[in-house]
């Protein structure tokens, strides 16, 4: 798979901060997040996650680096799944962090969005 770095995805976060690394992998857009995901934090993942001007967008959001995510976070997957399934694309979440999957399947946005325990499987869907 050809991938297109953009910035270093092992830079520290500081607690309450979140840290969004963009890449192109195979013309799917990864978002590698780390931090917290709230609502202080949340329009750096809103911004990330639009990528209107790209027709049929694909995007696999690696959550595996994410600390917290409230109910801000789930909002914002929310629209984001439905603005790319509108415009003719998808989401994926990939490698969630145990207390991540935890909240993910406790408001069944396991069954939304697909969910997937690496980011090479979220990649080949």
């Amino acid at each position: 798979m050809a991938e297109e770095e953009v910035t270093d995805t092992e830079q520290a976060v500081q607690p309450g901060e979140l840290s969004v690394v963009a890449t192109v992998t195979d013309g799917i857009h990864v978002l590698t997040v780390a931090g917290e995901i709230d609502h202080r934090t949340g329009d750096t993942l809103h911004q990330a996650l639009d990528v209107s001007s790209v027709p049929r967008p694909r995007i696999v959001v690696d959550l595996a680096r994410v600390t917290f995510m409230d109910s801000s976070g789930i909002n914002i997957l929310i629209i984001a799944h439905r603005t790319l399934t509108e415009a003719g694309g998808w989401l994926r979440l990939a490698a969630p962090a145990p207390s991540v999957w935890r909240i993910l399947q406790l408001v069944g946005l396991d069954t939304v969005i697909d969910c997937h325990e690496t980011r090479q499987q979220a990649l080949t869907g």
